[in-house]
This record gives structure tokens, sequence and C-alpha cells, in this order.
């Protein structure tokens, strides 16, 4: 028994309370088991329970042991003393206290013990993969927008910090996290750098010049440090020096990484798609988010790069042409990682529920991730349609499955509670 469990059978009754009494005999009725409190204080407020004929309204606590409350000290914490009600596993030690005790142990199903133990133990992808295919769809479908809603908002939280770094300038964060992206996982925190190292209104009086841009882009990026020989790499390097000086740019303190990547997504490719979007877009972040079709936001995205890069993975080293547009699958990145994320917070910072209900229709319509995590859940038999559905996946795996909190998650607590209703 852990306390977190007891919290979990406590919270939503999950324990026979048939001919319920205290440990001095009193009849106990649990009118309402009071709401969860993750702050200091007791582990459950706004209680109401009745004993004899008397109603009594106020906190709840919780322990392993009657004996715990001692060694917490509770008595002599003020935030303690609205207790009505001492909720054990085991009663170990009589504490005379003012306030009845109850004792558990001997009122829990065995299978929800034994089930919650097995899941807990479980080394495989998920602790309920054998259970999983038989939660019903409603429960799924609705755990699964909160799973995507949940995931949204912890973006939210890391485009609020950059929104405190550039005091709230939308188009500036846009920018940064659409950087970010364009880096993938190798590079985002190098391009992210490079982002925030040029502000946006120097590169909004160089759109007209795609060369000017590629050249700061490159060269705060360090590509255009070594020597170079093509006319083409050797025009960007003065380019780069003559804007660097001019704007007192300082190079960032990152490296680039070319290993263990496809050609196209190297990141000279990266930088010169990044470049022509900037080229041919203005106010890109005003234009999407007054967008309601996500197929008219992709087109804002169909970017190439310049012919240079058609012949050319690196500088200097010629290859076989091929035209290095920006595929399917990046353009789908993009979207689901920073055009929706970006939206949603949006609507989420200024209390505009539209621009939320806009970004998860949004990832209604993309198509779905295929990942290691995704492919898992759907040999499970978990749906994986769209991007709402792997989102929702992708978070289910990393803040629920892989931390063991079957107890937050509404599969696990679906599993949980049909074992409970199995008195054992």
């Amino acid at each position: 028994m852990t306390e977190r469990l007891l919290q979990y059978i406590w919270q939503f009754q999950y324990f026979n309370n048939s001919h319920l009494h205290t440990l001095d005999g009193q009849l106990l009725q649990v009118i309402q088991p009071g709401m969860y409190n993750t702050n200091q204080g007791p582990d459950f407020l706004n209680a109401k329970i009745k004993t004899g004929t008397t109603v009594w309204a106020g906190s709840v606590e919780l322990h392993i042991n009657t004996s715990d409350w001692q060694q917490h000290d509770h008595s002599n914490d003020a935030n303690y003393n609205n207790v009505i009600l001492h909720v054990v596993w085991n009663h170990d030690h009589d504490l005379q206290l003012s306030f009845p005790t109850v004792e558990l142990q001997n009122r829990v199903s065995k299978l929800l013990l034994s089930k919650y133990d097995q899941l807990m133990k479980e080394k495989v992808f998920i602790a309920c993969e054998d259970l999983a295919r038989f939660v019903n769809d409603i429960t799924i479908s609705s755990w699964k927008e909160r799973l995507l809603v949940e995931r949204l908002q912890h973006k939210a939280k890391y485009i609020e910090s950059l929104l405190k770094r550039n005091n709230q300038h939308w188009e500036e964060t846009f920018w940064w996290l659409l950087a970010r992206n364009f880096g993938a996982t190798v590079n985002s925190d190098a391009f992210e750098k490079m982002a925030m190292s040029i502000p946006i209104n120097i590169l909004a009086k160089h759109k007209q010049q795609l060369h000017q841009l590629e050249a700061l882009l490159m060269g705060q990026c360090g590509l255009l440090d070594k020597k170079l020989e093509d006319d083409y790499a050797v025009m960007l390097q003065k380019e780069f020096r003559f804007l660097q000086k001019k704007y007192s740019l300082h190079k960032i303190h990152a490296s680039v990484f070319f290993l263990r990547m496809r050609p196209a997504n190297f990141p000279s490719i990266r930088l010169s798609q990044l470049a022509s979007l900037i080229h041919q877009g203005q106010h890109l972040f005003s234009g999407i988010k007054e967008t309601d079709d996500i197929n008219d936001v992709e087109k804002l995205f169909l970017v190439t790069a310049n012919d240079y890069w058609h012949y050319h993975f690196v500088f200097d080293e010629p290859a076989a042409f091929k035209k290095k547009t920006l595929g399917k699958q990046m353009l789908q990145n993009i979207m689901i990682n920073t055009v929706v994320p970006v939206v949603y917070a949006y609507g989420y910072f200024n209390n505009h529920e539209g621009y939320k209900h806009k970004a998860i229709k949004w990832m209604e319509k993309l198509a779905a991730e295929s990942n290691s995590i995704t492919k898992e859940f759907s040999s499970l038999g978990l749906e994986n349609k769209s991007a709402f559905d792997s989102q929702a996946l992708i978070q289910l795996k990393n803040a629920y499955c892989d931390q063991k909190r079957c107890l937050q998650c509404a599969i696990g607590n679906k599993i949980l509670k049909d074992h409970a209703k199995m008195q054992g």
C-alpha cells in the first residue's frame, strides 16, 4: 500500500462502505469525500461526513498507519485544525484524537490491490497493455481530448517563457519557435539561439534580398566561418561580414551538426528554406491566426531553397540536381509542433476560446504521426487516425505510462474501478 493509492481509494470511494464504523464504534456515513488537495495541508478539503446523528464538514487526512499523524506532527500544525476524520490503512496506535479514525485495509477489494501491484511492476511498453483494448471508446475518446489539451498547455508554458523574454512580441516568438522546429531534434537548440540573435526587425529590413537573409542565418550559425571557394559561398561570406558589423551581431555559442541525418535535413538546406520563408512572407503569425483552413496555412510554408542548393547539400561540394522543397513530413511537423501550439497558446493567454478551438480542430485535420510510440499503441488497439490522436498518445506515454501514473490516467482508473467492484 502507498499513500497515493490510499488517497485514490478514498477519492473514488473504492471500498466496501456497508456498515462502516469508526474505530470507537460509531456508525460512519461519507456524504462527500472532499476535494483532493495538491497543496499544503490535509489530503482532502470540503468533506462532509455523518457520525451517529451529527453531520460534520471539514478536512480529511489519510495515512498508511495511524501513528503517522504523530510522526508528522500534525497536531501542532494549524493547517490541520479543521480535520474531521482520520482515514488509515492500518491502525497501529491509539492517539486519542478529537475526531474519529476509520481503518480501510479489510474493506478494499483484493483484486484491486493485486491489479495495482501488477501495473506498478510491469516492465512492458505500458503497464495495462493487455487490458487497455477492453476500455470503452467513450472513456478513451474523452481522455485523448484531455491529454491533447494538457500537451498543448504544457507547450504554452514554454511559449510563455519566450514571450517574457521579448516583451510579449508574438511575431518574434513565432520566429524563434519556427527556427527551432527547422533545426529538428539535432540542431533545434542552435537554430533557436540563432533566431534569438537576429532581431525580427533586422530580418524585415532585408526580406527583399534572399541572399542577405541566407547570409545572416548561416553566418550566425557558423557555416560561413571556414575558407570557401564557390562564388556563391564567398558572396555570402562578404555579405555576412558587412551585416554582422553593421548590426553588431554576436555569433551563437552552439554548433550545428551534419552527422547521422539525411542530406535533405542538413542544416545548410534547412537554413536556406527558412530564409526563403522569411523572403516570401511578412507578419507570418498574424496571417496564420486569422486563417481558418489548415490547408491554407500549409500553403504559406511551401518554400524551396534557392537554386544553388538544388545542386548542393553543403558548400563547395556539387551534387546531382534535386530541388530542395520542404517535404510533406517536415510540413506536417511544423504544423503540429509550431503552428498549432502557438495558435492555441495565443487563445489560452488571451482568453479567446475561438483560437483554442481552432487549434484543436486543426489537429483533427492533420495526418497522424507515425513513430515508435504511436505504432505500439496502434498494435494494442488504440486508434491513431490524426495528429489529435498521435499527440494525445505521446502525452499519455510520456506523462502517464512512463511515470506509472495509472491512478491519474482515465484508462488505468477505469481498469482499477472495474476491479474495485469485485470485492475479495
